[in-house]
């Protein structure tokens, strides 16, 4: 079952069938550890739609939510990371946090600097080495639960990380620095190891780059990312976390302005965004 946040309420997906909720608040709604139950009811009361009705989508993020990040949780991240920063001195530290207890965890954006399928996302002026970054991004209640998974971009400027990685807020922050969607898988049960993470990048409509990776090569859990993002935070209101990416083009590559980025995820969907 799937939710997506629309301009006109929430559609229900549910065996390729949708449902209109149209007076339900999306911030509520997906901030409810039994929103699957919950959703699993409204359709035997809610009216069918036709699939137009996500056509044009929103990101799927409360309007008081946090979009917070994880790093290098699989090896390729560990290695890329490395390259960026040797000349800085930092690699060291990649490779350390990958072994660690703790994981890099950060907080990546607010919802006015995310954006939803189809919207365009930003490259910083003042870098000269970007990438997206293709992640499983799960949706948190505010006690902790994971409901639902969802795709996320994780947009990057790997010259001003690798520079110092002390400049990590300013590679990770800043306006169109996100992109969600499309929409919100409901999950109770995980998803299977197999699940493949998929990226192509298309310049001038030419496949410049394309990458897969399945979740099983993630060395940490989504629950145990969860458990550091809330060890001393409260999100009253949920929270989006991506899970870092397993799939990091080489040095050689750098996005431009007009790169049309194709994200897909196993039984969610596909996130497209092009380069502003």
């Amino acid at each position: 079952m799937k939710l997506y946040k629309t301009t006109k309420g929430i559609v229900i997906e549910n065996d390729n069938q949708f449902f209109l909720a149209e007076n339900e608040n999306w911030d509520t709604f997906i901030n409810d550890d039994d929103v699957l139950q919950i959703a699993t009811a409204f359709i035997k009361l809610l009216p069918e739609v036709d699939a137009s009705f996500i056509n044009r989508v929103l990101a799927p993020v409360g309007s008081h939510q946090e979009l917070w990040a994880c790093g290098v949780t699989y090896l390729r991240s560990k290695v890329g990371r490395q390259e960026e920063s040797k000349l800085s001195g930092g690699a060291d530290f990649y490779a350390k946090v990958y072994e660690a207890e703790r994981p890099e965890v950060f907080f990546k954006s607010t919802p006015n600097r995310i954006v939803g399928n189809a919207d365009k996302v930003r490259i910083r002026k003042d870098s000269t080495w970007d990438v997206p970054e293709p992640e499983l991004t799960l949706v948190v209640t505010s006690s902790g639960k994971i409901i639902g998974y969802s795709i996320g971009n994780d947009m990057s400027s790997r010259s001003i990380e690798g520079e110092n990685p002390l400049y990590l807020p300013q590679a990770k922050t800043y306006d169109g620095c996100a992109a969600i969607g499309p929409c919100v898988l409901l999950n109770d049960e995980g998803l299977d190891g197999n699940t493949g993470i998929h990226i192509s990048i298309k310049r001038e409509n030419a496949e410049v780059f394309a990458g897969s990776v399945p979740l099983n090569q993630m060395k940490r859990s989504p629950k145990e990312l969860v458990s550091f993002v809330y060890r001393e935070c409260s999100f009253p209101h949920g929270c989006l976390i991506m899970t870092g990416t397993g799939i990091v083009p080489g040095s050689d590559f750098t996005l431009q302005s007009g790169d049309e980025i194709i994200i897909s995820i196993d039984n969610i969907g596909t996130l497209v965004n092009t380069v502003k």
